[in-house]
């Protein structure tokens, strides 16, 4: 069924939905961008302004001169033929010639005969050689054959008259408007000038908030805003660009309070649990102190995991990181450990990240599957916009009621599998916390080897 017939079809069934399809294909076809949309708002109204101005003028002013000067042409033949017919001339009608020469600007010349040649086939779009016509047949209402098609500057026009043929020569200019195309010309121009100064205007206006976007894109990437930026602009533009930087500063600040907070909180723990260790150490070998030492030490890691976690990595600094290096110490690990480890990288090997913290987030996703599976596959696509990581495993698993509960700090599978070798339960914690630090996100799913499959996607 071709495509008008599935359109007049939707037409008559539902013609609601035949709309909808066609406003859902033309805003596919329309542009995206803010630039390119604000040059169709200009554009558009001044294509079809000119279009109707241009109609109008053809349809009216210039059909309306060229039936005036038509008309006064086939006025002046008409007279010629009553000059004819009222008064007798000599056979050359040297009078007749010398009068429309001098007087009408028109070159006549009458010629014995009692035919017209053949009629000339209607030129598709030719103003002139309908209105002369109709002129002709109106004031001087006899067989009569015509020429407006020529390539020369003359129209040329023949009357049958009792036994001879007038034959009349007027410029294109006395029957016709052939400056017309100056009012187009100036028009059109005048609509280019104007395109090309709203282009430039657009430019300005949309350079300031191209810059917005790209440093509220750094900054959502964790990488530093340009220093170049400033707000620019419309005032709207400008009011933007300072809450957005009064934005970035709130959390900035708020994060350097967090570490200096934390930073405290770790030095004043730190200082407590140093005190138990010495204490129990010069307890000496009791076997009833040994719980206490045990709980002592994981209140170290536990508090190692807790700052590392909310740390974050924030005041690393954005630089390159080769991915096949990355995989090569994975593979180490594997070797180490005693499983089967492959990698697959697609696209550019070198990205730009924060090294150590997505080393960090590839490796606990990697090492959590090399600890619980026998085969670990890693595959890189690198692409224009997007950097896609996928970990797959053939281990136990997780249910798919958990996958979003793992996420939280401190949660810990007591089945199937744990995803933090401390026992804290933020491997995956500190994992999404770093993908989302770089603007992207870890998700999990199944994988087709069996197990579990984590996907790391950030911009490119």
């Amino acid at each position: 069924m071709t495509t008008f017939e599935t359109i007049r079809r939707d037409l008559e069934r539902a013609p609601g939905a035949a709309w909808k399809r066609f406003a859902r294909w033309l805003r596919r076809q329309m542009p995206t961008g803010l630039y390119a949309r604000s040059l169709l708002i200009i554009i558009i109204p001044m294509i079809l302004l000119q279009a109707v101005v241009a109609f109008i003028f053809m349809e009216r002013h210039w059909q309306l001169v060229t039936q005036r000067l038509s008309m006064a042409v086939t006025r002046d033949i008409a007279a010629i033929i009553d000059l004819i017919e009222t008064y007798p001339q000599d056979e050359d009608y040297s009078e007749i010639t010398r009068i429309a020469r001098e007087r009408l600007e028109l070159i006549v010349s009458i010629e014995p005969g009692k035919e017209l040649p053949p009629p000339r086939s209607k030129p598709f779009f030719n103003i002139l050689d309908e209105i002369l016509s109709e002129e002709i047949v109106r004031q001087i209402r006899r067989p009569f054959w015509i020429d407006t098609v020529g390539e020369s500057n003359l129209v040329e026009v023949r009357i049958l008259l009792d036994n001879k043929v007038l034959r009349v020569y007027a410029r294109r200019n006395q029957a016709y408007a052939s400056n017309t195309h100056i009012f187009l010309l100036w028009m059109i121009g005048a609509s280019l000038v104007l395109i090309v100064i709203s282009i430039l205007f657009l430019r300005g206006q949309i350079r300031p908030i191209l810059a917005l976007a790209q440093a509220a894109e750094s900054f959502g990437k964790g990488q530093k805003m340009p220093e170049s930026f400033a707000p620019r602009g419309a005032d709207e533009v400008r009011r933007a660009g300072l809450a957005f930087i009064l934005m970035r500063e709130r959390i900035e600040r708020q994060m350097e309070q967090r570490t200096a907070m934390l930073t405290g909180v770790s030095h004043d723990l730190r200082t407590i649990l140093t005190r138990f260790k010495l204490q129990l150490a010069l307890a000496g070998d009791n076997p009833d102190l040994q719980g206490f030492s045990k709980d002592v030490e994981d209140m170290q890691t536990m508090l190692e995991g807790y700052l590392s976690f909310a740390r974050g990595d924030v005041e690393e600094d954005v630089g390159e990181l080769r991915l096949s290096d990355l995989f090569d110490r994975f593979a180490l690990e594997a070797e180490l450990h005693n499983r089967t480890f492959t990698c697959e990288i697609d696209g550019d090997d070198e990205v730009m990240v924060r090294p150590n913290a997505f080393s960090r987030l590839v490796g606990n996703l990697v090492s959590n599957a090399l600890r619980y599976a026998k085969t670990v596959h890693v595959e890189a696509h690198h692409r224009a916009k997007w950097l896609t990581i996928t970990v797959d495993d053939d281990g136990p698993g997780i249910p798919e009621r958990s996958r979003e509960d793992v996420f939280k700090p401190f949660f810990r599978l007591d089945e199937a599998r744990n995803l933090d070798a401390s026992g804290t339960g933020l491997g995956l914690a500190i994992a999404l916390d770093i993908a989302r630090s770089h603007g992207g996100n870890v998700t999990l799913s199944d994988s087709p080897m069996g197990g579990l499959r984590a996907t790391i996607r950030v911009p490119a």
